[in-house]
């Protein structure tokens, strides 16, 4: 779609500029039929050459559009100081789809940030699109780049600390226009984008990414088409992403004999495929059992019962492994979480129960 808009309007375009100058040559001809002598045969000359400049600028001006689209340049590594300083211009739409991006990194982020809150100023939808830390793929591409010692789940949950702190800052004007999703697939392509532009590559096994030919490519061109396609297959896959919101918190209804008291987020881990949650908001007490979706990818799915247990010593998973993931996710702490396991209550089967009017609201959001 893209694409046919910008076409459509550049023809407006071409058209446009054509026919304001066969307006002018029009004006040129009759004045030269009104004239006599020297300026009859001055207003004719000139008025035939712009007849000629019109039909040729309609003419040829699509055909060097399209050679203009078709050119790709090539550049050695992703430039970091570039691509934020094209941030600050962009005015339409920035979108990022990679695995995590090191423009958030510590030498870069406020540079980025701030070219960020520009860009979204200027009117831009900003969208990214980074690979769940939680998903077999973001493993498999820290075993791939395992000779540079690259850690890709706690890169990613590090991106996500700082860009959701950056989502609280952001005034409500300019908030929604700030979308982050997290995907769980094999990445396959990393596109940079500003406006009509972008920087595309691959993911080379052993290699970083940005250290890798970068393309940058018109988004009008059969590549630009490309990429857009696999971004909005990506972006539009309930099954297949999460939005940040759902990945930051986790919405819990407390229950207490088989009824609901209230309904509360919280913050949560997944690791080893068992499920943390922090429980500092409230007090457990007593035959305490949640209501929760987890892991909550797909808004509007049935939730489970589950019973919290506390951490042991002889878990399968080990209390400082699960402590590591919520710092890696939420940021150090000073020891006041109140972390439980998230079990099926003894006796009961996981069979999800029908959803309370409350609940159901909230997953719907």
């Amino acid at each position: 779609m893209p694409g046919w808009a910008g076409r459509g309007g550049r023809q407006r375009r071409a058209f446009g500029v054509g026919g304001a100058l066969l307006g002018i040559a029009v004006a040129m001809l009759l004045g030269a039929w009104r004239s006599t002598g020297f300026l009859s045969d001055l207003l004719l000359n000139l008025g035939a050459s712009v007849v000629l400049a019109a039909i040729s600028y309609v003419i040829f001006d699509p055909l060097f559009e399209e050679a203009r689209k078709a050119r790709v340049q090539e550049h050695l590594s992703f430039d970091q100081q570039a691509f934020v300083t094209r941030l600050h211009r962009s005015g339409r739409r920035v979108r990022i789809l990679d695995t995590w991006t090191i423009l958030l990194e510590q030498r870069h982020r406020e540079e980025t940030l701030t070219a960020i809150r520009a860009a979204l100023a200027n009117g831009a939808q900003v969208q990214l699109l980074l690979l769940d830390p939680d998903c077999t793929a973001a493993q498999q591409r820290s075993e791939e780049l395992e000779r540079q010692r690259v850690d890709v789940p706690r890169q990613i949950r590090t991106n996500l600390r700082h860009l959701a702190a950056f989502a609280d800052a952001l005034d409500s004007r300019l908030r929604h226009r700030l979308q982050v999703r997290l995907y769980d697939a094999s990445p396959s392509i990393q596109l940079y984008q500003w406006d009509g532009r972008a920087l595309i590559s691959f993911f080379p096994i052993g290699k970083l990414s940005f250290n890798v030919p970068q393309l940058e490519v018109d988004m009008d061109s059969p590549w630009g088409g490309f990429v857009h396609a696999r971004f909005e297959e990506l972006w539009e896959h309930d099954q297949a992403t999460l939005d940040l919101e759902r990945y930051w918190s986790v919405t819990v209804t407390l229950r207490h004999d088989d009824s609901d008291v209230v309904e509360v987020r919280v913050p949560y881990v997944t690791v080893d495929g068992q499920h943390f949650v922090d429980c500092r908001g409230f007090r457990v007490t007593g035959p305490l059992t949640v209501r929760a979706v987890l892991p909550p990818r797909a808004p509007g799915a049935a939730p489970a019962v589950f019973a919290l247990a506390e951490p042991a010593d002889g878990d399968h998973t080990p209390a400082e492994v699960v402590k590591r993931h919520f710092d890696q996710k939420y940021g150090h702490d000073d020891g006041g979480r109140a972390v439980y396991r998230l079990v099926p209550p003894p006796g009961a089967s996981r069979t999800p129960e029908p959803r309370s009017a409350a609940a159901g609201d909230n997953h719907g959001r």
